[in-house]
């Protein structure tokens, strides 16, 4: 059966890409025939799995390991890819983090380091990528951003306003690259259940699922897979003309329904 997308011969840096959502995303992109840039931080065996897994699917697949909140880590990230690939046709900046508190325990340290990680090293990875996407004609940026940047989520102050500039540099960018045929977009997701899930306190409360999927129109919440579908959409030819935009994929849990 023909692939839904075709993605054979191209280049796509999946950042944050050793679990959760990024792994999805970086392992639908080379089912689709992308050759993959994993990236990680701290946790190699589960990077060095999802590598393996794209190279039994005949992909090739970087290896990477570096923080990309730092300037030496985007650099050296972005070196290898130059030295391995000599191109990059995809973008995802996936990886996030965040200190979650309220707003009047917040430290400068961890705002620092929310910041730095969530939105500065998106705007540095656009300038690193785009010499590379002009080898290849063009490219596209996809960034992984939250509905924390419009609404007030508990103890979310950091990683929601980070995940708001994001969305700003995310309209700014694409104006910006549209002459040299790069297209930048988001996907904001509903809850996901994946392991960082268990970092927020809110989670502590055993009927938060619950209560979540009954408020959620579709039924169920968004899986991984349902991101990475949303993923590969915004790399491939049928969103040539979206452009800016925030596609949320939430299953309708965000939308105001009567009742």
């Amino acid at each position: 059966m023909q692939a839904v997308f075709d993605f054979s011969g191209k280049v796509a840096l999946v950042t944050g890409s050793g679990r959760g959502i990024g792994r999805v995303i970086a392992r639908q992109l080379a089912e689709y025939g992308a050759d993959l840039v994993i990236n990680y931080v701290h946790n190699q065996a589960p990077a060095e799995e999802i590598a393996t897994e794209i190279r039994a699917l005949g992909r090739d697949a970087l290896l990477v390991r570096a923080n990309i909140g730092k300037t030496d880590g985007l650099q050296n990230l972005f070196a290898q890819i130059e030295s391995h690939y000599g191109r990059l046709d995809i973008l995802v900046a996936n990886a996030a983090s965040g200190f979650n508190r309220p707003a009047m325990q917040q430290k400068e340290s961890g705002w620092d380091h929310t910041l730095n990680v969530n939105a500065r090293s998106f705007l540095f990875s656009a300038q690193q990528a785009v010499p590379l996407m002009a080898e290849c004609g063009g490219g596209k940026i996809v960034a992984i951003t939250s509905p924390g940047a419009e609404r007030v989520l508990p103890d979310y102050v950091a990683v929601g306003a980070s995940k708001a500039a994001l969305n700003a540099l995310v309209r700014y960018l694409a104006v910006e690259l549209a002459p040299q045929h790069i297209c930048v977009n988001a996907v904001s997701p509903g809850i996901v259940e994946t392991d960082a899930l268990a970092h927020f306190a809110f989670m502590q409360d055993e009927q938060v699922i619950p209560r979540a999927i009954a408020a959620t129109p579709a039924g169920r919440l968004v899986t991984p897979q349902d991101i990475a579908n949303a993923v590969c959409f915004l790399c491939s030819p049928l969103a040539e003309m979206i452009r800016g935009q925030v596609l949320v994929v939430d299953g309708g849990y965000t939308l105001p329904v009567p009742g």
